[in-house]
This record gives structure tokens, sequence and C-alpha cells, in this order.
């Protein structure tokens, strides 16, 4: 917490022995700064806005995860209230998010053969193991793992999270259960669905899915502090007491004269209280190679995706805060330990409600903070007011997160880059979704390094750099890559560089290289960046001495005649 951590404190003793001479006066606690008072009340507001973002989000992702709808809003409470003291991505926002929420519903009903509450309780020993993995990683300094993904590879898993859940969430938006298990069946249920749909409830979910697409178009400023979520529930929940689904009954569409069903089965079930909420994982199988394979998937997309998240909102910060992603990760073990051992969903640093977050002025982790507590003080004194929340509004928001995440925009922006880039991306999105998450990332880091082989990378090199350093006449450090700079060896070119800047200025030639690939070039380049935010200079030339693939300024560059030995 930058502003009132200690700064209130020094300046308000500092005034106290200053202006009084008296000794009882001098040793009363000190009264807070101006500013630190201002940031708390920016920060209680901030998260009083991602609140109402929040709850809405946390139910919908518990009930797409095949969880009870209370374990989102524990694993949000969790981290707000007890991982915001020990973050070190002070302005993040920790909670559930959709991308985890192929794996965990995988996860239950994989391990629970059919039972959903087995699978459940199966599911949060995974998450506790997932939790303890993630703090091992943290404790052994593994925050700078999201840096080896290739960015082709992350957008394409996160395309494909999204293709799953709009598959998914549609025909609940709808009023419909789906008959199709895999994410391509369940896409081409669609049509069949809203032929079949169920007016009422189809009512509720399409209108709420037009107000989160039209909201953000509205240009008129008080549309843009309106948060679209919590717009969504003021007309959703309304509709769902004139439809009066607290009551199972049937109704008659008069133009088709077909009977439908309605009744309390299309709300939200909260239990009595959160104390009854709380779960106990299941330890029966956890040495399976199932739980394994879901322990292992958990650990890597959760960690990768909160680091990914941190590293966002530092670059979106304006006061350019560098955040602790080693500390980070660990405090994020520490909470989805916890949040496995009571029955909650995992948590990561959630991007949307994170960059709401910031937008919203917040200072410090006190926003994230203050969200967790208005989450536990509303679902503690209001929990009749969520049980009237329609699911199919829920539904709504996934499937507008899910169309979010697999914008078709997403691959016009990896074909600009580079035909290679759509390939790499366009591998990882169907290996995901026809196989699994695990196994689409690994053929898309696979493909990816045959490709920037094909393109000349060598082979001498993908773990290591090879690298020519001289001191210039006013003391620079020219440092000339002689390898090729790919995703697989930015981890050393960034250790060397970072061990460099301790030193002085420097210049990274990349004429000579042999292949410079767009994940690399994207991470140098955001290097350059926090360098110059920390006071310290990395200059990036000879890039416009080797031939790019496609126009765009990330794309890959290659040496077409190799570089004299």
């Amino acid at each position: 917490m930058t502003n009132g951590r200690g700064t209130g404190r020094a300046n308000g003793r500092a005034m106290s022995n200053a202006t009084s001479p008296d000794p009882e006066k001098s040793s009363a606690p000190p009264s807070p700064s101006p500013s630190a008072t201002r940031d708390l009340k920016t920060d209680v507001l901030a998260g009083l806005l991602v609140f109402l973002i929040a709850l809405p989000l946390c139910l919908g992702i518990a009930l797409a995860s095949g969880f009870p709808p209370v374990a989102g809003i524990l694993t949000a409470i969790v981290g707000g209230l007890i991982v915001s003291p020990i973050m070190g991505a002070p302005l993040t926002i920790k909670g559930p998010a959709a991308g985890l929420i192929v794996i965990v519903i995988g996860a239950v009903t994989e391990l629970g053969g059919g039972d959903l509450i087995l699978g459940y309780q199966l599911t949060l020993a995974c998450i506790v193991l997932s939790g303890l993995l993630q703090v091992g990683l943290g404790l052994l300094r593994a925050g700078r793992v999201a840096d080896f993904f290739p960015s082709s590879v992350v957008h394409g898993m996160l395309a494909a999270i999204g293709v799953i859940i709009f598959a998914k969430q549609a025909h609940t938006m709808l009023g419909v259960s789906a008959s199709a298990r895999g994410a391509f069946g369940a896409l081409a249920e669609i049509p069949h669905s809203l032929m079949n749909m169920n007016p009422e409830i189809a009512l509720i979910g399409l209108l709420s899915l037009v107000i989160l697409f039209a909201l953000p178009q509205i240009p008129h400023p008080l549309a843009k502090k309106i948060p679209a979520p919590m717009l969504v529930l003021l007309v959703a929940v309304p509709l769902g007491l004139y439809f009066d689904l607290e009551h199972a009954h049937h109704y008659t569409l008069e133009v088709t004269h077909t009977d439908y069903e309605i009744g309390p089965n299309f709300l939200i079930t909260l239990p009595d209280s959160l104390l009854a909420a709380i779960t106990f994982p299941n330890w029966s199988q956890i040495f399976s190679g199932t739980s394994v394979r879901y322990i292992v998937m958990l650990t890597l997309v959760g960690s990768i995706e909160s680091l990914l998240s941190a590293r966002a909102i530092d670059q979106l910060d304006p006061n350019k805060g560098k955040s602790d992603y080693d500390r980070d990760l660990l405090a994020t073990g520490i909470g989805n330990t916890l949040c496995g051992l009571i029955g909650a969903l995992p948590m990561i640093s959630e991007i949307v409600r994170s960059s709401a977050n910031l937008n919203n002025g917040a200072k410090s982790r006190w926003a994230n903070f203050s969200h967790g507590a208005f989450l536990l003080f509303f679902v503690a004194l209001f929990p009749f007011l969520i049980h009237r929340i329609p699911l199919a509004a829920l539904a709504a928001m996934l499937v507008y997160t899910g169309t979010r995440l697999a914008s078709p925009g997403e691959l016009i922006k990896a074909w600009k880059i580079g035909k290679e880039q759509l390939v790499v991306f366009a591998v990882t999105m169907v290996g995901c979704i026809a196989i699994d998450l695990l196994v689409g990332v690994a053929l898309g880091i696979i493909v990816k390094l045959l490709i920037e082989l094909a393109l000349g990378a060598g082979v001498k090199n993908l773990v290591r750099v090879r690298t020519e350093t001289t001191i210039e006449a006013d003391g620079t450090q020219r440092i000339t890559l002689r390898s090729s700079a790919m995703f697989t060896n930015y981890l050393s070119l960034k250790a060397l560089l970072l061990e460099a800047s301790k030193k002085g200025a420097i210049v990274l030639d990349l004429s000579a290289a042999k292949l410079v690939d767009h994940t690399s070039l994207e991470r140098l380049h955001d290097l350059v960046a926090e360098l110059k935010h920390e006071g310290k200079s990395l200059v990036l030339e000879g890039e416009d001495r080797l031939t790019k693939l496609s126009e765009h300024p990330m794309a890959v560059r290659r040496s077409i005649v190799p570089p004299a030995a």
C-alpha cells in the first residue's frame, strides 16, 4: 500500500513533535495524512464498484464450473480479505476466473463419473494440491515462467476457453439443457436449442446479452460509469419476479400453443449461511492419473493467467508500479490452498475486474480488500436477493465473456502479425477444444518450435543465447546477439540483460541475429519500458536490418544471409 503505508504515520508524528512540547501529546497516536485518507476513500469506492461487477460473475463462474453458486463468492472473499495483505500485485483483484471454468467442470465431471457432488469434493482436493504447488513455485521464484509461453499459444488457449464457455452457456441462456457433451457438439446443438427455447427464460437471457454488448457502445459518460453486469441484474431480477420464477408452474405460448415449464430451478440456490456452504475435500482419488492431470492443468493455466493479468495491470497503471510476481504467485497459492479446503473455486488475478479496479482509481491493495468485504457483507445480510437472480442472466454474462475471449478479432490479430502466428494460434485452439488444454498448449508449442527451426533459428541455442559484449566510449554496453532470440531462450536473454542493466546503459544489437521471434520481440519491448521506469536504459537496434515476415511492428524477423562467424 504505497499511499498511507508509512507516510501518513511519519507525517503525523513529525507534526506532533514540532507543534507540542507536551510528552503526553507527542506520544499520542498519529492521525492519518489527508492524502492517505483520500486514497483510502478512493480504494473503498473502487472496491464497491468492483463488487458490483464481481457478484454476478462469481455466481455465474461457479455454476458453469459445476460448483455451488456460493463457492465463487467464497473465493472472492478469501482473495479479498485474506490474500490482499500478502499479494505482490497490489492493484489486482483476486477471485474466480472464466478461464478456469473448462478445467474445473472437466475435473468435476470426470472425477465424479456422473456424481456431481462427489466430483465437486474430489476436485477440491485437486485445488488444494494445485495451491501448494503454486506456493512452491512462488518460493522457487518461478514468477517469470509466464515469459516462456509463446503469445500465440496463450491467446489460442484463451480463445479455446472462450469457445467452450460460449458453447456450454448458450443453452442455459435459452432455458434449454444441451445433450451434447463436447464443445463441438454443444456448438452444433445451438440451432436446436434456439428452436426449442423456453421463451420467458430466453427473453431474460437474450435481453441480458443485448445489455452487455450495447452498454459499452453508448458514448454518454454516464454509461461508462454503470457496471454492465449490475444493470443486467437490475433488469433480469424484476423480469424473474414478473414471470414468477420462484414457483413451479406451466404456461402456454399462444402463438405456438406450446406448453413450457418454469420454476425455481431457473434461479440461484444458496445455503442458509456461509458456514453451511463450507465443504471439505475428498482425498480418495488424489493420486489417480486423472487427479494428477487436473492438478497440473489448474497449476499451469491458473499461474499463467494470473501472472499475465498482473503484468498487464502493471503496464496499464499510470504510476507504473512494479509487482512482485513471485510473491503474488505465492499469495495466490496460499489462497487456492485455503479455497480448496473450504469448498471454494480456485482464484487468480482476474484481468477484467482488475482493469475495472484500476479504471476506478484504485491506489493500493485496500481496493481488493474492500471488494471482498462488500461481498461478505452482502451475502451474509441479503442472501434472499441473490436467490432471485435468474440463471439465464448469469449465463448471458458468461456467453459475453466467451465471445470476447474467442472474438474473430483475435484471429485477425494473429494473421496481421504473421501467417505462422495464425497457424500456431489455430493449432492451439483446436487442440484445446478437441482434446484438452494441456495437449492443446503442448501442440501449439511444438508447432511454433518447428516453424522457427524451419525459418533458420538453429538448434544450438534453443535454451541459451550467444552474445558478444563491447564497451563503447561513453560506457554504454553494446550487446550483440549472435544467435536467435526465441521463446525457448528468452528467459536466458532477459536474465543477461537484467544483470547488465545493473552496470549501466545497454544497446542490444539484433542485426546479427539469425531469427527474432514474435514473443521475444514483444517481451523485449516490454523490458525496455520496464527498465526505463526504473531509471535504466535499454535500446534495441538492428531490427530494421532483418527481414520481416509481415508489416506488423512485432512480426518475426530473420536474417536471409547468415551473419559471418
